[in-house]
């Protein structure tokens, strides 16, 4: 019983989502197809009983006006999904969400697309269920009031029974969900680390993990379809039952003459129409349950990132310049790790410092950069930009106020221009070449086939390592931010390349705050402090020269 309520609730959370106008035009659709049952069953009766052909054309101006009718009620249920999707879409994206990368790529896609059978199907037809059938039981009542009785008695045993075995199916249904996103998660970690794997040697293990997962996977699913055909059977047992016996005493009361042809014929017809917006509800809402279960998931990450806010509206404060950034006390953990990534770090940034985050691979280095970009939300502690909580700020905003240099930056299969001008859309020709001349990338770009209209290969194929991270530089500068987050950007250059990325990073900090994973010495000059990390503990807070010769202590052990 606690799982039916729960599954209400998410539904009435969900069509809270749709414009307003989308119910009224359902209902509107709903007693206009009503309606139209009713003067198609009536025209049909009259038609047969005093064989009169000319009524037959109002049961096919009836039967057309029911297609188009359907026709606009899916057209307009059809948008509503689509906007509510990509409203639910936007709202998951602005929350930021710890670990779990895979299953959250799981639920943007092919979770949200399962609410299209909720908005289109389900939500239509129990409009149709809650309108039609009193509009035609009191067309049946007008005719027979006997046969009107009996259809009034038994109708309520269809929901009564759905509902019991609907139970049944949301719970088979939400564990098909839950392990729908576990394989689709694990999927997309695997094909991430796939090389890391197969250097490892462990590309066979994961495999078979797969291949589990994807069993599991099928026998809920089956379990599912299983509920699924049992709840149709009893409702259509139901309701062929309940149609029976309103048949089976007109038949006898018009043999006998005690009921004229025309009016038994009617509620022969009319009979069916009372039950069948309820059995097609019952397919419907089998159709909908996984979409249901998605939404319960998607309100939960909706509603933990609210409580994390204390449940007030996040106000949108812009911030300007280089700015001072402080952690106090900051915890990340993982899904199912055993320690936290980050534990109790605590670290001042002053506004146009710079300062590199040097530490053994593990340590939490590129958690920290992610929690500055607002990508990771802190267990405990929190981060001021300013004096203002980061939680406080506009995510979006503030992501416009930084620049991101990664250790693998990703070119996307486009110009060189348009590669650079990435994070600024509209930056004109002159501000691209000032950001690839900034970088040092402007001697390589020109010597390219056509410049910088020259396309590149997705991830940059047929540019060096040190070529691609000089565009990533362009990048950031064509930005303008105040804010530099780099990470490990000279990793895997020969000596000539790290020297013209160093001078280009160089240029690129130049008053403006900074936070720069770095591990090799020409990039450590650069910083003005450096600290370690380890364990995802903050151990040292040093001046370059100190901060270099650990790393190379490290390096050397």
């Amino acid at each position: 019983m606690t799982g039916v309520v729960a599954v209400k609730a998410v539904e009435r959370r969900l069509v809270g989502w749709l414009p307003r106008r989308v119910p009224v035009v359902l209902v509107a659709v709903a007693v206009a197809q009503a309606v139209l049952v009713v003067v198609q069953a009536d025209a049909l009766a009259r038609a047969v009983a005093g064989l009169d052909a000319r009524l037959l054309i109002v049961v096919g101006a009836a039967v057309a006006g029911r297609a188009v009718l359907a026709w606009v009620g899916s057209d307009v249920a059809g948008r509503a999904a689509a906007q509510v999707k990509a409203r639910l879409r936007t709202a998951l994206l602005a929350r930021p969400s710890a670990g779990a990368g895979g299953a959250r790529v799981t639920l943007l896609t092919r979770g949200l697309d399962a609410v299209d059978p909720f908005f289109a199907g389900y939500v239509p037809q129990l409009v149709a269920a809650c309108v039609v059938p009193p509009v035609v039981l009191a067309r049946l009542g007008a005719a027979d009031w006997v046969s009107a009785v009996v259809v009034a008695v038994t109708v309520p045993l269809v929901p009564v029974f759905g509902a019991l075995v609907g139970a049944r199916t949301a719970q088979w249904t939400g564990r098909q969900w839950g392990l729908l996103r576990r394989l689709g998660g694990h999927f997309r970690d695997v094909v991430a680390g796939l090389s890391t794997l197969r250097a490892f040697g462990r590309a066979g293990h994961q495999s078979v993990v797969v291949r589990r997962l994807a069993e599991e996977h099928r026998r809920a699913t089956m379990g599912a379809l299983r509920v699924a055909f049992l709840s149709s059977l009893v409702v259509e047992l139901v309701c062929s039952l309940s149609v029976a016996l309103v048949a089976v005493p007109v038949g006898l009361r018009l043999m006998e003459g005690r009921l004229e042809l025309a009016k038994g014929l009617l509620v022969l017809l009319l009979a069916p129409e009372v039950y069948a917006p309820l059995r097609a509800l019952g397919s419907r809402f089998h159709a909908s349950a996984e979409g249901v279960a998605v939404a319960g998931e998607v309100f939960g990450v909706l509603d933990a990132s609210a409580a994390a806010q204390g449940g007030r509206p996040v106000p949108r404060r812009e911030v300007g310049g280089a700015p001072e950034i402080v952690l106090e006390e900051v915890t990340v953990r993982y899904p199912g790790a055993d320690r936290p990534a980050l534990a109790g770090v605590s670290l001042r940034v002053a506004p146009g410092e710079r300062v590199a985050v040097t530490g053994p691979s593990g340590a939490g280095k590129s958690t920290l950069l992610a929690v500055l970009a607002g990508l990771v939300v802190p267990e405990s502690g929190r981060v001021l930009v300013d004096g203002v909580p980061l939680e406080e700020m506009d995510v979006a905003q503030w992501r416009s106020r930084l620049g991101w240099v990664p250790q693998r930056p990703h070119l996307f299969a486009a110009s060189v221009a348009d590669n650079i001008r990435l994070g600024v859309p509209d930056a004109d020709a002159g501000q691209v070449r000032a950001a690839a001349c900034a970088a040092g990338a402007e001697e390589f770009i020109e010597a390219l086939p056509e410049g910088y209209a020259t396309v590149l290969g997705e991830g940059g194929a047929g540019l060096s390592a040190g070529q691609r991270q000089r565009l990533a530089i362009a990048r950031a500068f064509v930005t303008r931010a105040p804010v530099m987050l780099l990470d490990e950007p000279t990793a895997r250059l020969d000596v000539r390349s790290e020297g013209l990325l160093v001078q280009a990073v160089r240029r690129l900090l130049e008053g403006r705050s900074a936070v720069m994973v770095a591990h090799r010495p020409a990039l450590l000059g650069a910083a003005d402090r450096v600290v370690r990390l380890v364990d995802g503990r903050l151990v040292s807070d040093a001046s370059p020269a100190a901060g270099t010769g650990a790393s190379e202590g490290t390096a050397a052990a």
